[in-house]
């Protein structure tokens, strides 16, 4: 009768380890499959929807192009902490991504910053001002409402002399690209800024969506929501 009692229990322990390591195994399985899974974000919650889809002139490319827009500006601190990971992110962004920056402007000062943003870019030399212009107002403060200090960092950075500079900054090319950045920020309904903008449909920015590095992560499934349904 002991030898049956002992083997019983036996029996019953190898049952419930057996029944332990099943319920483990399942829950591995799910937290596996969980991590696999992309994440899910909530429409009015992580990002929003933009009343009027603005068009960004990628819709008849092919492969559909999907345009991943920042709102920023130079004067903006946050735009700055921000810079570093975005940059990392254009490096791996997803395929059929496209990205493009535009200048916010809400106040005057802003619209210094947004006249050398395009000037750099007309000028060829926008990648080698994007750090200058940074550091100019948050790391070593230089007064760029002198156009005379803009045109000498320029130089100093993009190796850009000040008759360049000069004739490029008070164009009226660049002057139209400011407006026409003011109405873009408008039709996007922009509040703040760094604010990213996919596909001309939905808005998101770090208080939506928690972090930084959320922003991003909101984007990333956000464009591949567009491209699953091109």
């Amino acid at each position: 009768m002991q030898i049956q009692t002992i083997v019983k229990r036996s029996t019953l322990k190898a049952a419930i380890c057996m029944t332990a390591a099943l319920a483990l195994a399942v829950v591995q399985a799910q937290h596996v499959k969980a991590a696999d899974a992309p994440l899910a974000f909530v429409e009015g919650t992580h990002y929003e929807r933009i009343d009027v889809p603005v068009e960004t002139g990628l819709e008849n490319e092919s492969p559909p192009q999907i345009e991943v827009v920042e709102v920023f500006s130079y004067m903006c601190i946050h735009c700055y902490s921000f810079d570093p990971l975005l940059q990392d992110w254009e490096e791996t962004m997803p395929q059929q991504a496209v990205f493009n920056r535009v200048p916010a402007v809400f106040s005057d000062d802003w619209a210094l910053m947004a006249r050398a943003f395009y000037a750099a870019e007309i000028l060829g030399v926008a990648e080698e001002m994007h750090g200058p212009l940074f550091s100019a107002i948050h790391v070593k403060p230089t007064n760029l409402r002198d156009e005379g200090e803009m045109a000498s960092l320029f130089n100093e950075a993009g190796a850009i002399s000040e008759e360049e500079f000069t004739k490029a900054y008070n164009s009226f090319f660049v002057r139209s690209r400011v407006m026409q950045a003011q109405a873009q920020s408008r039709a996007y309904g922009i509040t703040g800024v760094p604010t990213m903008i996919v596909n001309g449909k939905y808005r998101v920015d770090g208080r939506m969506a928690g972090s930084n590095q959320g922003m991003l992560d909101v984007v990333d499934f956000l464009v591949e929501q567009e491209r699953r349904s091109n």
